[in-house]
């Protein structure tokens, strides 16, 4: 078991090991003290890990009500926030009372969400269930729902109070959702860690406690220097900004892990075309995103893909920034105009 703390306007652990479902009341407790729980899940986690997780937590003392969600990308939106507010409203939880995040990014965004702004914001917890959430949005605070116009583009920065990463839930994944964490993992190899790029190499599910804590304590560095997003965190964006516009493109057809894969792939070759990279580094990563069952080139031009780009929350007014790999472990923030935007993409094309 290993344990990375996270230093941000709220400090909390995260707690990575095996069997640690059984020990969620235990490790709550430490973290809140009793109170009233929300449980916040999907209808196939619910199935999985719902029943245990309740169990864990009404055996240390916790009274709990479940929110259970349809799973996928559609009910990270509005229309599932308000009902999740409605429903913490009329089971009378208080600003003492907490909600459970138990789930993978789409869970945990939308719980995270409803935390912060309920009764003007409780206390959360993440329960992560998928690489993806692990390795990324269980830890950092950010929180969000879909609109219409785009991905994440209402939502507030809010800590949890713990996370909880028991890897074991990761044995009951698809393949292609595996591959969807598999995606930010390899990202934080290209941003600014090298030896972990190395060991990805090697194999992923070989060396998973190992890799799910250099990620977290990767982006616990990076939040700790810049925990609003508005500098260094920056970098944790890597391939999102593209990938996120074949998300739209593709009408979420394409998953968001696949979507960022491409998007990497995308921006490593302008870079390379720029005289930026080395053609050697865009060989590298796209070897390894192949070798973790991911796709590395999509079927939009830069025509389709620069609106949708263009509705980016990362844009200031004629500008937007992009993440940049100069080379495996060295990205860098590469602010360009929107004017720009569409042949920097044709170049990555």
């Amino acid at each position: 078991m290993k344990t990375v703390h996270v230093k941000a306007s709220l400090e909390y652990d995260v707690i990575i090991g095996k069997g640690l479902l059984c020990r969620t009341g235990e490790l709550t407790r430490k973290a809140l003290g009793v109170c009233s729980l929300c449980i916040v899940t999907d209808d196939t986690v619910d199935s999985l890990y719902g029943e245990k997780v309740e169990n864990s937590l009404r055996e240390s003392g916790f009274s709990t009500v479940k929110f259970v969600i349809p799973h996928g990308e559609a009910s990270k939106s509005t229309a599932s926030l308000v009902a999740l507010l409605e429903f913490l409203a009329e089971n009378k939880l208080t600003r003492g009372d907490a909600i459970v995040a138990l789930g993978g990014g789409v869970v945990g965004d939308l719980a995270g969400f409803a935390a912060a702004v309920y009764l003007r914001g409780i206390k959360f917890i993440q329960i992560p269930t998928t690489l993806l959430a692990a390795v990324d949005s269980s830890v950092g605070g950010k929180t969000a729902v879909d609109l219409v116009a785009g991905k994440n583009l209402a939502g507030a920065f809010h800590q949890p109070s713990l996370v909880i990463c028991d890897y074991e839930t990761l044995d009951t994944l698809t393949p292609e959702i595996f591959a969807d964490g598999c995606a930010e993992v390899i990202k934080y190899g290209i941003i600014n860690d090298k030896p972990l790029f190395t060991l990805l190499e090697k194999g992923i599910k070989e060396n998973i406690e190992e890799i799910i804590a250099s990620c977290v304590a990767n982006k616990a560095a990076i939040v700790a220097e810049d925990e609003f997003d508005t500098g260094k965190r920056q970098l944790l964006n890597l391939g999102h900004t593209v990938g996120h516009a074949i998300e739209a493109c593709s009408e979420f057809s394409i998953s968001h892990g696949s979507a960022v894969a491409i998007g990497m792939v995308i921006v490593t070759r302008a870079a390379v075309a720029l005289g930026l990279c080395a053609p050697s580094e865009l060989s590298a990563l796209t070897e390894l995103l192949k070798a973790a069952k991911l796709p590395t080139s999509c079927s939009y031009t830069a025509e389709e893909l620069t609106p949708a780009a263009l509705g980016d929350k990362k844009r200031k007014g004629s500008s937007i920034t992009l993440v940049i790999p100069y080379s495996i472990g060295d990205s860098r923030l590469y602010k360009t105009d929107v004017a720009d935007l569409e042949e920097f993409i044709r170049k990555g094309l």
